[in-house]
């Protein structure tokens, strides 16, 4: 039974690591231009201190919380890994989640070689990490969080239960891009939410939700026909888990359900037709509205599908902005 659970805790691994880095970059400076404004009015929100890293890693830690989740402890090392990447990027004026030998600035091809750099180690089995990188023209860590949220692949990582620790850092240039990088890891895949568990987001009774996404701003594109799209809907249990979608949809109170676009990462015998999202993990699902939502308006969620077998339904709503 050892070997079977160490060769299933790699599969999973590669599929993480795969959702953040062949998920890509985003730069994301009109994702969500008013979700975080909108959001520092609760008074459980963080304050900000202007650190790019610090207030970002913050905002990251306040959203888990509203969906439940818990709060990821900040590591030191991988603050080392995080900063030397976004310092990697500035100076060579690249948006990417490899580095290339000999640049300047280098400090590891992988991610789990700036973390080796970094003193950081990880065990032979048993762990995940992933990392999640931006460039905006805002230099609000706040808004570089929320922007990272807002699209859907890098969403994956941010929400995933078992992470326990992370890092952040953040380069300026003069008058130019800020790149923020955060690296998050789990050492130990014992913690997140109870067998079959799920969160959603946005989160029940939320408000203010953003109603647009703009696709073209994520590498890889999640709806690469369009750009101007609807705000992602997603589901995410622990990283050990596999969602399997019978039936997602959103309508407006009252109205009809509104054209999606499902993004699975793991295949469903009930629905032969829906295609695999290579970029999406298996332990996660999404619904992107074709079109962007209606602005103050309430909307309603149905998700049934199975968690590791069990039958799970979730029905909820949010409010737009």
């Amino acid at each position: 039974m050892g070997r079977s659970i160490r060769l299933s805790l790699s599969a999973l691994l590669a599929a993480l690591v795969l959702a953040a880095c062949g998920g890509g970059t985003s730069d994301s400076s009109t994702l969500s231009p008013s979700a975080a404004t909108a959001a520092t009015n609760d008074p459980s929100a963080p304050q900000a201190t202007g650190d790019t890293a610090t207030d970002g890693f913050n905002w990251f830690n306040f959203r888990r919380a509203q969906l439940g989740l818990a709060a990821m402890t900040r590591n030191g090392k991988i603050d080392v890994a995080s900063l030397g990447h976004s310092n990697y990027q500035k100076i060579n004026n690249v948006i990417t989640h490899e580095q290339t030998q000999g640049n300047s600035g280098f400090t590891g091809v992988q991610v789990s070689d700036r973390l080796a750099a970094a003193g950081y180690a990880l065990p032979h089995d048993n762990y995940a990490y992933g990392e999640v990188i931006s460039s905006t023209s805002s230099t609000s860590g706040f808004k570089a969080a929320e922007d990272l949220i807002a699209a859907i692949y890098h969403r994956f990582l941010v929400f995933e239960p078992m992470f326990k620790e992370a890092g952040a850092g953040a380069a300026s240039v003069n008058g130019g891009s800020t790149y923020f990088t955060s690296d998050f890891a789990a050492i130990g895949l014992d913690a997140g939410l109870a067998h079959a568990g799920v969160v959603t987001y946005p989160f029940p009774e939320q408000q203010r939700v953003p109603v647009n996404f703009f696709s073209d701003n994520e590498s890889p594109d999640p709806v690469p026909d369009r750009n101007e799209v609807g705000y992602p809907i997603s589901v995410h249990a622990n990283i050990v888990s596999t969602v399997l979608v019978d039936s997602f949809s959103v309508r407006p109170r009252g109205g009809a359900d509104v054209p999606v676009q499902l993004i699975v990462g793991a295949a469903n015998p009930k629905t032969p037709a829906v295609a695999v999202d290579s970029h999406a993990s298996p332990s996660a699902a999404a619904i992107i509205p074709l079109s962007p939502l209606a602005h103050g308006t309430t909307y309603d969620v149905q998700f049934a599908g199975t968690i590791d077998g069990v039958p799970v339904s979730r029905s909820w709503s949010f409010t737009t902005q």
